[in-house]
């Protein structure tokens, strides 16, 4: 990185949210949708070094464009039908809800991924019918996994950010 990019990357720490969105603008050809200082700063210092360095490699466009035309990948079900999923019982006593009576209906329906941030790592965990999959091992808890993940006690719903948890995840 030369130094004038340097130097305006820096200067970036000292500018109000007003002066970062004119920035934005510039760099981005667009207004931002957000008034976060820090996360314009961060934007615009990316876009001012690749712009230097020339971007992402071909290599990692085309991967970008091809995991993107994967359509039929879904990671949750789409919240209506979450919501409109009534638990009805046929003859013979077996119920079509998503949910087992034991199991807690603020977990999402089994198969659905759950994404985390956590220190640089993505955290991917797959609901299962009984228990949750992260990194090729089956946990009992979400709870269990975040744990695992921070190494501290966590709630697992408040670091998976699961709706009906009023906890906001504390921990980055």
């Amino acid at each position: 990185m030369t130094k004038a990019t340097r130097d305006q990357v820096r200067a970036l720490k000292t500018k109000t949210v007003s002066e970062l969105k004119t920035q934005y603008k510039e760099v981005f050809d667009e207004a931002p949708r957000s008034n976060n200082r820090e996360f314009l700063a961060k934007r615009i210092a990316w876009r001012i070094q690749s712009m230097e360095e020339g971007g992402i490699s071909e290599r990692a466009r085309k991967r970008a464009l091809a995991l993107a035309n994967d359509a039929d990948l879904r990671v949750q079900a789409p919240r209506r039908a979450k919501e409109s999923s009534l638990d009805v019982a046929d003859e013979d006593g077996n119920s079509n809800s998503p949910h087992s009576p034991g199991r807690d209906p603020r977990l999402p329906i089994p198969g659905t991924l759950l994404f985390r941030q956590y220190r640089g790592r993505d955290i991917v965990v797959k609901v299962l019918d009984e228990g949750f999959e992260w990194g090729g091992k089956k946990y009992r808890s979400l709870s269990s996994i975040a744990t695992a993940v921070t190494g501290k006690k966590w709630n697992g719903f408040a670091f998976f950010s699961i709706a009906g948890n009023r906890e906001e995840p504390s921990h980055a």
